[in-house]
């Protein structure tokens, strides 16, 4: 079964995921919310996620009527940000501006809280588990960009200093307060100045250079209106057939049970019109499975030997069914077991459908 759809490049409807950074009272809580309502009819399509504790609520007069907005307490982890980010989605807002995504980095249980964590005994780590901190991200990061809404996202900003030579430390000029790849990860990013008056980009592709000028004035609703004309250039599908797609790539991390259930709640009309684009995600759920499966590995639940670590990669990569029958009278550990089993059901199944 393929896991890309190939298929002739056309202009179609897309979704941007904006980064606007800045020091503090730069504007960009202010400026996201107005490029937002040039990006939707009216404003009740506008989800405010606030992670401030409630400053976004002093920006309730700022638009010609009410936003939808719900506040994020800590921990601030990123699976907490992901499921806000579907809960919006799933009450229909067309743009989420998330003031800021800073604390799913360093906040109150955010990325540094869980690297940092002690280890399992209780004891403090020498060394930081980046490992399982970036695990957590990069799923954060995943809901961020598969998501059927449009997202502006404000990062906190504040000067840096490289300290590796203690005796000179070198200033790095303002960053923004994120993992080191976000800003990339956007559409298009941007760090604010002078109270959003002036702006660096340093990140916007050549098609919404327009929309965004020179960085010599205020980013208005103006901006969010050439942000949409350019989005919705080309083809245009079915707004709940989006929706459907964006929530099975959503999903497809919780592995192929959690899809195949989700299919089910389809209707015979939906499930016509996403047969292809359900095959795929499939294939990606499958992945994530094994993933998933050789993470216990990692975390000391998998292979007491070589032998056994050798049996899982065969079984992981089998397609004969056959094949596995070798391992009916030897002894494996629970992992193996359940690996093994569910791989032979799977390829019953295969076989079934062939």
């Amino acid at each position: 079964m393929p896991i890309v759809d190939i298929r002739p490049v056309k202009s179609g409807q897309s979704k941007a995921v904006i980064g606007i950074a800045g020091p503090s009272g730069s504007g960009k809580t202010y400026t996201a919310l107005l490029v937002a309502r040039g990006m939707v009819n009216k404003p009740e399509e506008i989800g405010f996620l606030d992670s401030e504790n409630k400053r976004g609520s002093l920006y309730a007069g700022v638009l010609d009527g009410p936003f939808l907005i719900g506040d994020l307490y800590p921990p601030f982890s990123p699976a907490r940000y992901a499921e806000a980010i579907k809960e919006f989605q799933e009450a229909g807002v067309k743009v989420l501006v998330i003031d800021s995504v800073t604390h799913e980095w360093e906040g109150d249980g955010g990325c540094d809280d869980i690297a940092n964590a002690p280890k399992a005994d209780g004891s403090p780590r020498k060394v930081a588990n980046w490992i399982e901190a970036k695990r957590e991200h990069k799923k954060f990061m995943n809901v961020l960009l598969q998501s059927d809404m449009d997202i502006i996202c404000c990062i906190r900003a504040r000067e840096k200093t490289d300290f590796k030579n203690p005796a000179q430390p070198v200033s790095l000029g303002i960053q923004p307060i994120c993992e080191k790849n976000f800003m990339f990860e956007m559409t298009a990013s941007i760090m604010m100045y002078n109270e959003g008056k002036n702006q660096f980009f340093s990140k916007v592709p050549s098609f919404l250079k327009e929309a965004f000028g020179k960085g010599d004035n205020y980013l208005t609703m103006e901006t969010g209106k050439k942000i949409r004309a350019w989005l919705d250039k080309g083809e245009k599908g079915s707004p709940e057939i989006e929706r459907i797609k964006s929530e099975a790539l959503l999903i497809c991390e919780k592995g192929v049970v959690a899809l195949e259930e989700y299919w089910k709640t389809l209707t015979d009309e939906q499930k016509k019109e996403t047969a292809k684009h359900f095959n795929i995600c499939k294939e990606s759920a499958k992945s994530y499975d094994e993933q998933n499966e050789a993470a216990k590995y990692e975390e000391g639940n998998g292979p007491i030997d070589q032998e056994q670590q050798r049996i899982y990669n065969f079984i992981i990569e089998c397609k004969d069914i056959n094949a596995l029958l070798q391992f009916d009278n030897i002894e494996l550990n629970d992992v193996n077991k359940d690996l093994l089993k569910k791989t032979k059901v799977k390829l019953l199944k295969d076989a079934a459908a062939n």
